[in-house]
């Protein structure tokens, strides 16, 4: 900002720069410290009252991620990182990179930092590109090559229409036909996605990538959020809690998603709201739904699953008038699940109460098994290795064929491969059931 007047804010915590960076930046005609905040809170409520435009502080402030930068970006205020001298330079700047500052100075150069502070925004108004891994190799040593793999997030209503059953069941077809398959839980209300496959570890995937993101570790640390179901599938558990959705700050379901795509397919299991939250606005506190919220706007394609019941066809409908108002630009399918004879209704039937809510093209229709469902719950599989052959499964099958097409792989043997867990950790407990 060459020529005009450049407004600070300051946050050092006390850090031994401080002094020597506030006499570097008096002595300069072109810049105005405004004030030396307490907190990067602090720092977020000054920059909301829209009278600076830069913000210095240390690269290890408490709270410091990317929510807090995207909120600076928002209030037109540009973020100058100071690397602590105990932090390589190359890493500092890389751990920057990925929240979103372009702008880093060593503490041992502090010279150089009113220059940093008066030059430019590289990219104003913006968080900055999140790094995308090319050509890596995975946790489980696939070659992810130069494609990243699409993220298909499944929603539906309130009322449990199957939603994580849908969710379990795509990422188990994907992964039978040998791709790699990332399964996530992201339901703020308390998933069951582990419970479901019988990973009844303590550690919350979803929490730890959390505490990940806001670091800026995620990248090199994926693979810790990761339990690993089979060779090619592996899946980062949700909340243990439901109260602990408070835990997941804004943009870390973003920046999972976008890591897990460099490795492989994402499917993702989400809550069943999107309506926001108006404490969201007090304070840092991300909205309850912005988990589900996030998934969906990430997504490459949505997966909505309702029940075939008349209440369930109702929230259905409703759900989708939902999606099309939050403005998700995904292409969007329609699985209409629990199709039973009892019911009275056709396939025909349900599509044409459907029709002005959903595309015909893009409808599904999976039948009631309760019994393959089960089988699969209590052994902790998924229905590709209990009930390969059953209806629901094949159908399941179509949907898949749907989202990724045919690959060729051969199904006999990705069963075989899918069943063969030799070094899956089991529970004490589902042992002792079997």
């Amino acid at each position: 900002m060459p020529g005009a007047v450049v407004v600070v804010l300051v946050v050092a915590a006390g850090a031994g720069w401080e002094s020597q960076a506030l006499a570097l930046m008096g002595r300069h005609q072109g810049i105005v410290v405004l004030k030396r905040c307490v907190d990067v809170d602090d720092l977020m409520a000054t920059a909301a009252a829209g009278q600076a435009d830069v913000a210095v502080l240390g690269l290890d402030s408490h709270g410091l991620d990317v929510a807090a930068v995207d909120h600076l970006r928002t209030q037109g205020v540009r973020p100058v990182a100071i690397a602590p001298a105990s932090a390589g330079l190359e890493a500092a700047r890389l751990r920057a990179a990925r929240i979103g500052i372009h702008a880093v100075v060593a503490e041992a150069d502090l010279v150089s930092l009113p220059d940093q502070v008066l030059a430019a925004d590289p990219d104003p108004g913006t968080a900055g590109p999140r790094p995308r891994v090319e050509g890596a190799t995975d946790e489980v040593g696939t070659l992810t090559g130069r494609t990243p793999g699409r993220v298909i997030v499944v929603w539906g209503p309130a009322g449990a229409p199957g939603r994580t059953t849908v969710a379990v069941g795509l990422a188990a077809e994907l992964c039978r036909r040998g791709l790699r398959t990332i399964l996530v839980d992201a339901d703020p209300h308390g998933g069951t996605v582990a419970q479901t496959l019988g990973v009844l570890d303590e550690v919350s995937g979803v929490l730890v990538a959390a505490r990940l993101a806001v670091s800026g570790e995620l990248a090199e640390r994926f693979s810790t959020v990761q339990r690993a179901l089979d060779a090619r599938l592996t899946v980062i558990t949700g909340l243990p809690r439901a109260d602990r959705w408070v835990e997941v700050r804004a943009g870390t379901v973003e920046a999972v998603l976008e890591q897990a795509r460099t490795h492989g397919h994402v499917v993702v299991d989400t809550g069943f709201s999107v309506e926001q939250d108006p404490a969201a606005d007090v304070g840092s506190r991300p909205g309850r739904n912005q988990m589900t919220v996030a998934a969906l706007e990430s997504a490459d394609e949505v997966v909505v699953v309702g029940s075939a019941d008349p209440v369930g066809l109702s929230r259905l409908a409703r759900a989708l008038v939902d999606l099309r108002e939050l403005g998700t630009d995904a292409p969007v399918r329609v699985v209409v699940n629990r199709m039973r004879p009892s019911l009275g209704w056709s396939q025909r039937d349900v599509a044409a109460m459907l029709g002005g809510f959903a595309d015909p093209s893009g409808l599904h229709f999976l039948p009631e098994d309760r019994v393959s469902v089960d089988r699969a719950l209590v052994t902790g599989r998924t229905l590709s290795e209990t009930a390969p052959d059953a209806p629901l499964t094949r159908a399941l099958v179509t949907v898949a064929d749907s989202l990724v097409g045919d690959t060729g792989a051969p199904a006999g043997r990705s069963r075989r491969a899918l069943g063969a867990r030799g070094g899956r950790p089991r529970a004490a407990g589902r042992a002792r059931r079997r």
